[in-house]
C-alpha cells in the first residue's frame, strides 16, 4: 500500500493534519506513507517517524517562479506519477493542490466534494462537502477516517487529541541551551509570548502585549520568553524594552523544531491566532489565544483547556477580513482581561504572588 497525504501548508495546517497522519498510520502500519508539503512548514515533518518519505515543493512555483521551479516541480510530478499511490488524500482543498492531486495519478484520489478552487474535479473518492463550522483538525480526521474505511460518525475517544508530533533530543538541546544562557534552568518555570500573525487584522498592539508581559513577571516568578522569527526580531526587542522586566528574547534565534520543543517545555503561551498557538497545543502546552476575525471554533487551539479571549458582542466578528479601517474586534481586548485568566492559571497551580 502506498499512500501520498497531500498538506501543502501553513504551519497551522500541517500541525493539525497530523492527528489524520496517526489514524492513517495505525489503520496501514505497513504502508508506505509520503507527504507532499511545502518548504515553509517543512521543517516541522522532517525525519517523522511515521512519514516514510518527506517532499517538499516549491512555493506557488508553477506560477510565480516558473523559470527556476517549474523544472523542479516537474520532476516532482513524474516522480509522484511513477510511484503509483493506491491512495492520495488531499487534506488542503485549494487550487494548488489540486494540481498536485491531478499529476499524481492516484487510483483514489480522496477528499471533499464541493471543495474551493474547483479543488474536488480531479477527485474520483469523494466525501459529502464538509461543515464549514467543524473545527480543521476534525475535518482532517474525518477524512482520514473516511479513507482508512474507519465508521466517520464512531469516533474512538481521545483520537482527536493525538498529535503524533516529532521533536527530536538535539533539538530539545538545543533549546536547552538557550534557555540556560538566559538565565532559565531546567525546571524553571516560564511562559512564552508570540506577537506575530499574518494578517493585520489579527494583530494586537506592542504596547498591549509589553504591558501583559511586565505585570505577569512582575507579579509571578515566572520569566516571559518572546518568539519570532527573524523578520519580528526589531519588534520583539521594541516589546522586550517597554515591558522593562527580565524578559528573555528568542525571536529569530529558533527554528521550527526547536519552537516545538520550546512550546513543549514552556508552562503556557500567550498568543495570537497563528502557527505557534497550534503547535503548543499539538504538544500539550496550554494555550491562551487572543481572537478577532476569525473563529477559534473553527481554527482555534485544539483542545479542552485552553482559553480564547474575544469579543463575542460584536456582530462584525468573525468577518475573516484581512483588512479593516476598524479593528475593534482586536482593540477592546486589553491586557487586564488576559491577565485575570492568567491569575486563574497561577492560582490553580498553586503559583503566589511575587513579594518583590
Amino acid at each position: 500500500m502506498k499512500i501520498l497525504i497531500i498538506k501543502l501548508s501553513s504551519i497551522g495546517d500541517v500541525v493539525h493534519t497530523l492527528p489524520a497522519l496517526g489514524v492513517l498510520r495505525r489503520a496501514f502500519p505497513e504502508a508506505k506513507i509520503d507527504w507532499l508539503v511545502e518548504e515553509a512548514a517543512s521543517t516541522l515533518l522532517k525525519d517523522h517517524p511515521m512519514v516514510d518519505e518527506l517532499i517538499v515543493v516549491r512555493r506557488r512555483s508553477w506560477l510565480k517562479d516558473i523559470f527556476r521551479g517549474f523544472g523542479g516541480n516537474w520532476r516532482i510530478a513524474q516522480r509522484l506519477k511513477a510511484s503509483h499511490y493506491d491512495m492520495v488524500i488531499d487534506f488542503q482543498g485549494l487550487f494548488k493542490s489540486a494540481i498536485w492531486v491531478y499529476l499524481s495519478k492516484g487510483k483514489r484520489r480522496i477528499g471533499f466534494a464541493g471543495g474551493r478552487e474547483m479543488s474536488s474535479l480531479p477527485l474520483n473518492d469523494k466525501l459529502p462537502p464538509y461543515d464549514k463550522e467543524m473545527h480543521a483538525v476534525d475535518r482532517y480526521l474525518k477524512l482520514a477516517r473516511y479513507a482508512a474505511g474507519v465508521e466517520v460518525e464512531a469516533d474512538a475517544e481521545g483520537v482527536e487529541e493525538d498529535f503524533p508530533v516529532h521533536i527530536a533530543k538535539e533539538d530539545e538541546e538545543r533549546v536547552g541551551r538557550l534557555l540556560a544562557e538566559s538565565g532559565i534552568a531546567e525546571g524553571d518555570a516560564f511562559f512564552v509570548v508570540s506577537t506575530h500573525a499574518r494578517w493585520v487584522t489579527k494583530l494586537w498592539s506592542e504596547a498591549n502585549f509589553a504591558e501583559l508581559i511586565g505585570k505577569i513577571s512582575r507579579r509571578y516568578k515566572i520569566r516571559p520568553v518572546i518568539i519570532g522569527s527573524k523578520d519580528e526580531v526589531d519588534k520583539a526587542r521594541r516589546i522586550a524594552e517597554e515591558a522593562a522586566g527580565d524578559v528573555v528574547d528568542l525571536a529569530g534565534r529558533t527554528n521550527l523544531r526547536e519552537l516545538m520543543a520550546l512550546l513543549k517545555r514552556a508552562d503556557f503561551l500567550i498568543t495570537l491566532d497563528s502557527g505557534p498557538m497550534h503547535m503548543a497545543a499539538a504538544v500539550g502546552t496550554l494555550v491562551f489565544a487572543i481572537f478577532g476575525p476569525t473563529a477559534p471554533w473553527r481554527t482555534g487551539p485544539y483542545g479542552k483547556d485552553n482559553v480564547v479571549l474575544r469579543r463575542e458582542e460584536l456582530e462584525c466578528s468573525p468577518c475573516f477580513s484581512r483588512e479593516c479601517r476598524d479593528i475593534k474586534c482586536m482593540e477592546l481586548i486589553t491586557p487586564e482581561e488576559v491577565l485575570k485568566h492568567v491569575e486563574e492559571l497561577m492560582k490553580s497551580r498553586g503559583m503566589k504572588e511575587s513579594c518583590g
